[in-house]
């Protein structure tokens, strides 16, 4: 496993295929560096939300506007800063997806996913950009410490 820290930075187009690029260095730097299917699995799923969140949401599909992306990617974790060209907004307003009627409802869940898979989830005052963090995880037996992307 490589002892040193990855990174990348990227300013992408406000387009949900501009993810693509940099979603596959992230996916590749994960197997490298050995992290386990659970961990990759979380990543990439907050990645996904994230972005799309920030597409929808934050840049109001104006593709004009972008998506600013660091990437680190280290033996002990994974940690991505995201920031969208938007106003910004309160995260503590979004309501809990799965009481009352935000349960049947097909929007309202990506926050709540990023905060179940990541270990660290932290947005700005202003709350155009979400910091996220996942802990390198040991393997809980035999079959799960094969990497995940082979």
């Amino acid at each position: 496993m490589p002892e040193k820290t990855a990174k990348r930075k990227v300013h992408l187009q406000s387009s949900p295929q501009a993810l693509d690029e940099s979603r596959q260095w992230l996916l590749s730097k994960l197997k490298e560096y050995k992290y386990c299917e659970d961990d990759v699995f979380a990543v990439h799923l907050a990645l996904e939300e994230a972005f799309f969140n920030a597409v929808k949401h934050g840049n109001k599909m104006n593709y004009d506007n972008e998506i600013n992306v660091d990437f680190t990617v280290a033996p002990d974790k994974v940690e991505i800063i995201m920031t969208d060209s938007g106003e910004g907004f309160n995260p503590d307003s979004i309501p809990d997806c799965r009481v009352g009627e935000n349960l049947y409802k097909t929007d309202g869940r990506g926050i709540f996913l990023i905060r179940c898979y990541m270990d660290v989830v932290e947005f700005n005052e202003k709350g155009n950009s979400i910091h996220m963090i996942r802990h390198h995880r040991k393997p809980t037996n035999s079959a799960e410490s094969k990497s995940a992307i082979d």
